[in-house]
């Protein structure tokens, strides 16, 4: 431990498109959607996070909010940038602080992300004082969150569905064997529930409704256990132009989302067919684990279960297994070397 090491601070990052997390000292200190909401006359960035996420879709001119992730990568290097420092910024311990802290960081990323991306968020790293940047590919710190023991020579299947990608992976020996990165995901579901909801109701409703209705009652499959109550949404009536609210249950969500899940079924599917065959014996005891804030809709670990004819297990809080994956990978670092990439 060098006298440099005394002012350096280790944080783990979950750059999502959805919501970005952060854990410091084993805690989550920041856990905000990636919304950042821009001022157009200057340039500056007024809110980020949770405030930002207030004011989307409530906009006048002079402001925008943009999202600077997009399918888990980097669309918007300047909002990204400052955005990821805003949050930094925000940690409790680190504010306390004099001046800013050398930072180790360990930051996951898509599996299916190319060279250039990887430099973007690298870049973006070292720009909020990012001394030593490690990167972990999602399924993989997703796997470690869970509790599977990576190490081991034998084979885990983890989907993760985030909210720009769906990850695919089979890990074995602490290595990604095969994996499938598809852009389908909790973005396009709250597209698929706007369309939905113009096309049967005539109803114009925007994002935030559309992600609400998404949360209280999505569904996978139209036969649930337990099915939630119906719900009323309110927007603009397409046709008349006056606002108007309908009731809607989660059968038609059912349907609204059916096409997209198919393709993640279809993934799922391809992804088990390119499965070494020692391996693909070690899936059929272990099953096929579920992480991410997608794997919360209702019945589709059900869904993919009858699909896959395997069993489903969804992590216990799979919106931060991935950002818990990727806490364990820094505070074992050693063990975790060969995963990481520096």
């Amino acid at each position: 431990m060098g006298f440099f090491d005394f002012f350096t601070e280790e944080i783990a990052i979950d750059l999502g498109t959805a919501n970005t997390l952060v854990i410091h000292n084993d805690k989550v200190v920041v856990d905000s959607p990636s919304i950042v909401a821009r001022d157009i006359m200057n340039g500056k960035i007024i809110a980020a996070g949770k405030e930002a996420a207030m004011m989307q879709g409530k906009t006048h001119e002079n402001i925008k909010t943009i999202r600077p992730l997009k399918d888990g990568v980097i669309a918007d290097f300047d909002a990204s940038e400052k955005m990821i420092s805003m949050f930094i910024k925000d940690i409790p311990a680190l504010k306390k602080k004099l001046f800013a802290p050398a930072l180790r960081m360990v930051i996951c990323i898509p599996s299916g992300i190319t060279e250039v991306e990887m430099r973007a968020v690298k870049e973006s790293a070292e720009r909020v004082n990012g001394k030593e940047v490690y990167l972990i590919h999602e399924p993989m710190a997703a796997a470690i969150g869970i509790g599977v023991d990576i190490m081991q020579p034998k084979g885990n299947m983890i989907v993760d569905i985030g909210g720009g990608t769906t990850e695919i992976a089979v890990i074995a020996l602490g290595g990604i064997v095969c994996d499938k990165s598809v852009k389908i995901a909790g973005d396009v579901f709250t597209n698929d529930i706007i369309y939905y909801m113009r096309t049967q109701h005539n109803l114009y409703v925007g994002e935030r409704t559309a992600e609400k209705i998404k949360i209280q009652i999505g569904a996978a499959t139209e036969d649930l256990e337990l099915p939630p109550e119906e719900m009323n949404v309110q927007g603009r009536d397409l046709l008349t132009g006056k606002p108007k609210q309908v009731q809607i249950s989660y059968r038609e969500m059912a349907k609204a989302l059916d096409k997209s899940i198919l393709r993640i079924e279809d993934a799922v599917m391809e992804t088990l067919s390119q499965t070494p065959p020692e391996l693909a014996a070690d899936i059929y005891n272990t099953g096929i684990y579920l992480a991410g804030g997608g794997s919360m809709l209702r019945g589709l670990d059900k869904r993919l279960s009858q699909k896959t004819d395997l069993p489903v297990y969804i992590a216990e809080d799979p919106l931060r297994a991935v950002v818990r994956g990727t806490g364990i990978t820094l505070k074992n670092i050693n063990r975790y070397k060969s995963v990481l990439i520096k």
